[in-house]
């Protein structure tokens, strides 16, 4: 079997926090990670240059416990990766109707954790030798 023209990236994580905002000021200071994006809720998207490392805010509603919650693979054909989950075994991947325009897809690993899929990329300042998006 040929191997991809591109591998799949890993590109983005997400953490859901009480205070995306002090979490923001602290991987900023601590590691310069750069803020691009902060949604009306509070919700903070920070950047390494190459990883995006989304802060969302924590809903106190919600039953979406604090702590990690999901990473994301940039992908360059969304029905092939598709195919392939769906042949390991796992559910065929969801559109996300989000407001957020990060990933169009989310999908589940076996052991059920989630991870987003996006062919557009994940925002954010790009690597110095990524031209393609992020």
């Amino acid at each position: 079997m040929d191997e991809p023209t591109t591998r799949p990236k890993l590109r983005h994580l997400a953490i859901v926090s009480r205070d995306p905002e002090k979490l923001a000021e602290f991987y900023s200071s601590v590691f310069a990670m750069e803020l691009f994006h902060r949604d009306p809720d509070g919700s903070c998207f920070l950047s390494d240059g190459y990883l995006s490392l989304a802060l969302i805010k924590h809903q106190l509603d919600g039953d979406t416990p604090v702590g990690f919650n999901h990473f994301g693979f940039h992908i360059e054909d969304t029905a092939a990766t598709s195919e392939a989950l769906v042949a390991a075994g796992t559910p065929k991947p969801a559109e996300r109707f989000t407001n957020r325009p990060f990933a169009e897809y989310r999908a589940m690993d076996p052991e059920g954790n989630w991870f987003d899929l996006s062919e557009h990329g994940f925002g954010g300042p790009r690597p110095p030798s990524d031209s393609t998006g992020s």
